[in-house]
């Protein structure tokens, strides 16, 4: 139940902190929010790591896969945040849920992994469903679509080195990593596209740190309880969060179609991982 619990808060506070960054989307570059997302969560979650969880803290074996992890989280946040400046937070959300249907179709290169041909099909029925949303060929294709299928993309690889990094390196070292190395690349981007932020703003920028800083830590306290496979099919509770916060605070609702997708990609994405229990009680 506490792991239940734990995971159902973190998809509570991480969409919050999609909405602050639609919001200062409007005012801000999408760059500077995502620097804020960064600086603000290293600041907030190194304290907590610092005097709670100081023994945690040891160096890593695998300082290159660390860093590439970090990047390629950095590059998915920024084309997400970039998505929901154009789109609505569901539809971007929705299309970024193909990252479990990624971690399925390349684990057998990068993990190792057997996957058998009821999980294929799941992963080709779930990209069928991020067409359904997309709907190319009757309707435009615009950049904001692609860069929410690329955060899923991105995500899925981000995930695969987040599961060989979880036999060598402590989670909370990982996590704490991943903060760093984004914030010290976009830091270096800064000074080029900075706008002075008001006082409100930079409120809000501080939020967006708390709420993924609070988010993530959540997301740890549940793993500690259960294991990753099983909370899997809590995750897509964010979604009903994003489209409360899309509806009242952004006046957005997805449309049929994109119900239509996110259900096919639910429901592909909740197989894989009742397929993976499944696989891993019989070994």
């Amino acid at each position: 139940m506490k792991a239940i619990t734990f995971n159902l808060l973190a998809w509570v506070m991480l969409p919050m902190m999609d909405g602050f960054a639609k919001y200062l989307s409007a005012e801000l570059p999408v760059l500077q929010i995502t620097w804020a997302r960064y600086f603000f969560t290293v600041a907030f979650t190194l304290p907590i790591m610092f005097f709670f969880f100081r023994e945690n803290l040891v160096w890593t074996d695998k300082p290159k896969l660390q860093f590439i992890r970090g990047l390629i989280l950095l590059t998915a946040n920024i084309c997400f945040f970039y998505a929901i400046s154009v789109i609505s937070l569901a539809k971007a959300l929705t299309l970024a849920f193909v990252a479990p249907l990624i971690v399925t179709a390349f684990s057998p290169i990068f993990l190792g992994e057997k996957v058998g041909f009821r999980r294929w099909s799941a992963v080709i029925i779930g990209f069928i469903g991020s067409l359904v949303v997309i709907r190319p060929g009757f309707v435009e294709i615009n950049l904001a679509s692609i860069a929410a299928l690329g955060t899923g993309i991105m995500y899925g690889f981000y995930l695969i080195i987040t599961r060989k990094l979880s036999t060598s390196d402590n989670p909370l070292l990982t996590l704490l990593l991943t903060g760093v190395v984004g914030a010290v690349i976009i830091s270096c981007v800064m000074p080029f596209v900075w706008i002075k932020p008001t006082i409100n703003q930079w409120s809000m920028m501080a939020a967006i740190g708390v709420f993924a800083c609070v988010g993530h830590l959540f997301l740890i306290l549940s793993l500690k309880y259960a294991d990753a496979s099983k909370l899997a099919p809590f995750s897509y509770f964010e979604i009903i969060t994003n489209i409360i916060i899309g509806y009242y605070f952004f006046s957005d609702f997805p449309d049929y179609w994109t119900f239509f997708g996110l259900f096919i990609i639910v429901l592909s994405g909740i197989y894989i991982s009742r397929r993976e229990n499944l696989v891993k009680k019989v070994k």
